[in-house]
């Protein structure tokens, strides 16, 4: 069963491969040609499986995770707005979840504050679309050679030129 809901799965990706980038309603539609399909198939089968299964095994418990969750998950199929799955997020939020983890060893409650002033200045030049090598090479070198402290806001990653 596990690897029918791979393959499954795999076909889903697939589509999402096409229209990934396509607008909503391109992918609405792409979704309801073959998509809608493939999640029908996916539930008939758990459906069909989960009885035979013992019930507190990992597996019967994501399918009944899944199953009380249809509406939810079959959301995709309906509203071309809405992604297949976290992945997107995921990647997004990952350098974010490191710095975290990271900075629990600042070793002092200053060397933490230091930390999260340089993460946070470092994902605002991320924002900004600016290296933040070049940003903070560039900064720290006009830092040492004398920068007027009045004129700090011409250093943010805002106004990065190099």
């Amino acid at each position: 069963m596990a690897g029918q809901t791979l393959e499954q799965m795999a076909a889903l990706w697939a589509v999402e491969e096409r229209v990934r980038g396509k607008d909503a309603g391109t992918r609405m539609k792409a979704r309801q040609e073959t998509s809608a399909a493939v999640v029908s198939t996916l539930f008939k089968l758990w459906e069909r499986e989960l009885p035979k299964l013992s019930r507190k095994s990992k597996l019967a418990e994501a399918i009944r995770y899944a199953l009380t969750r249809r509406a939810s998950l079959e959301r995709f199929v309906s509203d071309g707005r809405v992604e297949l799955d976290s992945n997107t997020v995921e990647r997004a939020i990952r350098p974010q979840t490191i710095t975290r983890k990271n900075s629990l060893f600042a070793g002092s409650d200053g060397g933490g504050r230091t930390w999260a002033a340089i993460a946070s200045l470092l994902a605002t030049a991320k924002m900004n679309n600016v290296d933040p090598h070049a940003w903070l090479t560039q900064t720290l070198e006009r830092i040492a050679n004398g920068w007027p402290n009045r004129e700090i806001e011409a250093l943010m990653p805002w106004n990065y030129r190099s």
